[in-house]
């Protein structure tokens, strides 16, 4: 016979991860809000842009003290003077992190306005994206064992997968294709983009 347990309040949890039984947490003064983005800074890579929406939704969810909420712009701004933020080293670091994992430039540009990268930001590391997509394209190749570090001859769905792939990887038709249809094992040349 099993034994029945009985669920103490105190111990049951929301979806949320919150104890049923806890207290809201405190609205937000100005020193607080200036830790919360210190924190934030401290812990993440992160943008002006994404800090803005970080610091707009802690004040959402707890609400302020005082009679009008600060322009969580003005805060981030400071962050950005002090040097704790650079819109644009994060976007170099995440291009080429993203070209290490085989992304094309599309999908380096998704990220960077996902991140709320600046157009001046990501027209400047534009050049650097577009010297790493060749590389970037063979390592996804590689990875993924498509063209030429394929195990043997695919077919035409295959390679039309193989071909989705590589596009929805953020690659340019021309490369993909190429590498698409090159055979296993062959050597891929500058001269071929």
């Amino acid at each position: 016979m099993a034994a029945s347990r009985v669920l103490n309040p105190v111990s049951v949890w929301h979806k949320q991860g919150v104890s049923a039984d806890r207290r809201p947490p405190k609205p937000l003064d100005p020193k607080t809000l200036e830790t919360l983005a210190l924190r934030y800074v401290e812990r993440f890579a992160t943008t002006e842009g994404k800090l803005v929406d970080y610091l707009t939704r802690k004040l959402r969810e707890r609400g302020w003290v005082g009679e009008a909420p600060p322009d969580p712009r003005k805060l981030a701004a400071r962050m950005v003077e002090l040097g704790y933020i650079d819109d644009r080293a994060y976007a170099e670091a995440k291009a080429a992190s993203l070209a290490r994992r085989g992304m094309g430039a599309r999908r380096v540009a998704q990220a960077l306005h996902a991140a709320r990268v600046g157009a001046e930001d990501h027209e400047a590391i534009a050049p650097q994206v577009a010297e790493a997509a060749r590389e970037a394209a063979l390592a996804f190749a590689r990875r993924r064992r498509i063209g030429p570090f394929g195990d043997g001859e695919a077919d035409r769905a295959v390679r039309e997968k193989q071909f989705a792939a590589m596009m929805r990887a953020g690659h340019g038709t021309n490369l993909s294709r190429r590498i698409v249809s090159a055979a296993p094992g062959e050597i891929i040349d500058d001269e071929d983009f």
